[in-house]
């Protein structure tokens, strides 16, 4: 299943290719491309933490809240002169601790997810609005902004960040004894557990490292722009959870792949700028990304059919 779904998702990316190469060349230029890659760049990382906890059957929904607070962190430390790496720690940091206080509460209260990170993102960003007062985070210096290099510079060294990080992501699940537990405590939490699996380890390990992730994507953000505003991330969550989701992994847990989410992000990347090229409302956008959840949600829903059972046949 998870297969035919990124197969799906690739022919969907290129036959979208195609309409765009027909009808609007212009489209593929270097510079839109590169604006497209940096603009999804924060999706697609957090989109990875996010693949690790749907895995497990839970579910993350503060991620958009926990962006903004790594987002700020980063910022501040940067304003206060502080070196490039202690503002990508505080960044990773922040993002680690709100996703570990999260796993413990579902992991080792056995509370459910959907009401703890309920209660995370409105609280973590109402305490950023209450710190901050609204006011955002400006005038970094240039030794923040892309990482202290040259603009040009900074998309393949994005690249190379975002590819490495999505392979051995994916080896790991693959290969790594903990990358199957993942898929076990996903596919039968009580099986996982009776053939001597810690699931509660597992869910709050991958909670933990999603957060993480969240603040790297934050970080990756940030250091775009001379300014960081208090309110970023703003439906960031469903964002991630939709190419997660679009991607073939399954909500119920068990089930999904890297590979999967990268194509989930990078066809709901392209469809709002392919609707400006193609002279189509923008607005349209969230309308077409809603049919195309719904139609991958659905697509879980039909039951496959079954191979027959081939019997035996006694010989005289």
């Amino acid at each position: 299943m998870s297969r035919r779904r990124e197969a799906s998702v690739g022919l969907a990316i290129g036959a979208l290719a195609i309409l765009l190469a027909l009808t609007a060349p212009g489209f593929f230029a270097r510079g839109n491309l590169v604006d497209i890659f940096l603009g999804n760049l924060p999706v697609l990382v957090a989109a990875l933490g996010t693949l690790l906890v749907i895995l497990t059957g839970e579910i993350d929904i503060s991620i958009g809240s926990v962006f903004a607070v790594c987002g700020v962190a980063a910022g501040v430390c940067a304003d206060a002169g502080l070196p490039m790496l202690v503002s990508a720690g505080a960044a990773l940091v922040c993002g680690l601790l709100a996703g570990a206080a999260n796993g413990a509460f579902v992991a080792y209260l056995e509370l459910p997810s959907i009401v703890v990170t309920l209660a995370s993102m409105v609280a973590v960003r109402d305490a950023l609005r209450w710190t901050t007062q609204g006011a955002w985070v400006q005038n970094l210096p240039a030794t923040f902004q892309w990482f202290g290099l040259r603009q040009e510079q900074f998309p393949i060294v994005a690249f190379a960040i975002a590819a490495a990080l999505a392979a051995a992501l994916a080896w790991g699940l693959r290969n790594v004894g903990a990358g199957r537990a993942i898929y076990a405590t996903g596919s039968d939490v009580d099986a996982a557990r009776l053939a001597g699996l810690d699931t509660r380890a597992v869910k709050f390990a991958v909670f933990a490292a999603g957060g993480a992730l969240t603040g790297l994507a934050a970080l990756l953000n940030a250091v775009r722009f001379n300014q960081i505003p208090s309110n970023a991330g703003l439906g960031l969550e469903l964002k991630v959870i939709a190419a997660v989701v679009v991607g073939g992994a399954a909500i119920q847990g068990g089930r999904g792949s890297v590979g999967g989410a990268v194509l989930g992000v990078m066809l709901l990347a392209f469809i709002g700028p392919a609707l400006v090229f193609l002279g189509i409302n923008a607005y349209w956008e969230r309308a077409i990304q809603g049919v195309v959840i719904l139609a991958a949600v659905m697509a879980d829903a039909i039951p496959r059919p079954r191979a027959a059972a081939v019997q035996p046949v006694a010989q005289a």
